[in-house]
């Protein structure tokens, strides 16, 4: 086996551009959706058996949400691997004060293959042009940017929207709320942070942050992670500021013995808690358990294969680029990552 998958491996995509992988060095950047790969990271790092019996007390205070239920099984792929697991990440922000849905800004397929050592993480640009099918409400299908799913059929219309566009089945659903992952990083102190390009901060008084690594808040932080106008390629931007974010978060709980530190594993993984909802089947003392030998140096970093932008009506959208992604989703739909990545080098 390639000693790629061993490694820390970081790949982004960029418009226009085949699947890559990028040096450490360029892997450094991210969005909200960060947040995201970090709740599932930890979800899928081994923390000992200190921090497993933290978790069963913890298990059962995480919400829950309804999803596979209301999914009718004709309706979805017929499952090519038993022994992988797939997840969804969904980053949202709080409803709007009239009760409305809001859309996901982040959209993550996380691949965890039979031997339950590594990971890939498949970040899907929220402004992807897909066709959103039929909601339970009667609405036919129709196309739209792919996070318009969750604004008009919720976490059961997201789960099927994906899996008809990637042809992956879905096992679990991780829902993490973008303001309550901002006590994550609290309970870390704040994090380093790359920034690739200067960023104007209003959580910061305005202060202009050049490239380098930067100490952020949590406010700061996630305005970064939420940025895409002060950058020249908007929700590729996200996409890689999420990805840093995540690093940045990974490294500093690393940095300070989190996982390690029964006192701070506690304070770390009840903050986790109360930021995210999981589907009504997923158990996270079990998953954590059985995916205990994943590291954050077995985490490969990859986004859905586009064309780049382009208009439809008055909508700027992201492009899939069909062919590229139809091979990246049947390698993880048969758990066949090894070959592809193989076939896909630095």
């Amino acid at each position: 086996m390639s000693s790629v998958h061993h490694r820390p491996t970081h790949r982004t995509l960029q418009r226009g551009d085949q699947v890559r992988i990028l040096s450490p060095a360029r892997f450094n950047r991210w969005t909200r959706a960060g947040a995201l790969i970090a709740v599932l990271a930890f979800l899928l790092t081994g923390v000992g058996v200190g921090g497993w019996l933290y978790l069963r007390s913890i298990d059962r205070s995480v919400k829950r949400v309804d999803t596979f239920e209301q999914i009718p099984p004709d309706q979805r792929p017929v499952r090519a691997a038993d022994s992988a697991l797939n997840f969804l990440v969904v980053g949202t922000d709080e409803a709007d004060p009239g009760g409305a849905r809001p859309r996901t800004d982040t959209i993550i397929l996380v691949h965890v293959p039979h031997s339950r050592d590594r990971a890939q993480l498949v970040s899907i640009p929220r402004d992807t042009w897909v066709t959103v099918p039929a909601s339970p409400g009667g609405d036919q299908p129709r196309p739209a940017k792919i996070n318009a799913a969750y604004a008009w059929g919720g976490t059961p219309l997201l789960v099927r929207t994906v899996e008809s566009v990637t042809g992956v089945r879905i096992d679990h659903v991780v829902i993490v709320d973008f303001a309550g992952f901002g006590r994550v990083i609290d309970a870390l102190g704040g994090v380093d942070v790359p920034v690739d390009a200067p960023f104007t901060s209003f959580n910061a008084n305005g202060a202009v942050f050049q490239p380098g690594t930067h100490r952020m808040t949590s406010a700061v932080a996630l305005e970064y992670a939420r940025e895409r106008h002060q950058f020249a390629d908007g929700d590729f931007s996200r996409v890689r500021h999420q990805q840093a974010i995540l690093a940045a978060v990974l490294q500093e709980a690393t940095r300070k013995g989190v996982l390690t530190d029964p006192a701070r594993l506690n304070s770390f993984l009840r903050a986790i808690a109360g930021a995210v909802q999981v589907d009504e089947n997923l158990s996270i003392t079990d998953t954590v358990w059985g995916l205990r030998q994943i590291g954050a140096d077995s985490l490969v970093m990859l986004t859905s294969p586009s064309a780049g932008t382009g208009m439809v009506g008055d909508q700027s959208v992201v492009l899939p680029d069909r062919a590229a992604a139809a091979r990246l989703y049947q390698a993880i739909s048969t758990d066949t990552m090894d070959r592809w990545l193989e076939e896909n080098p630095r």
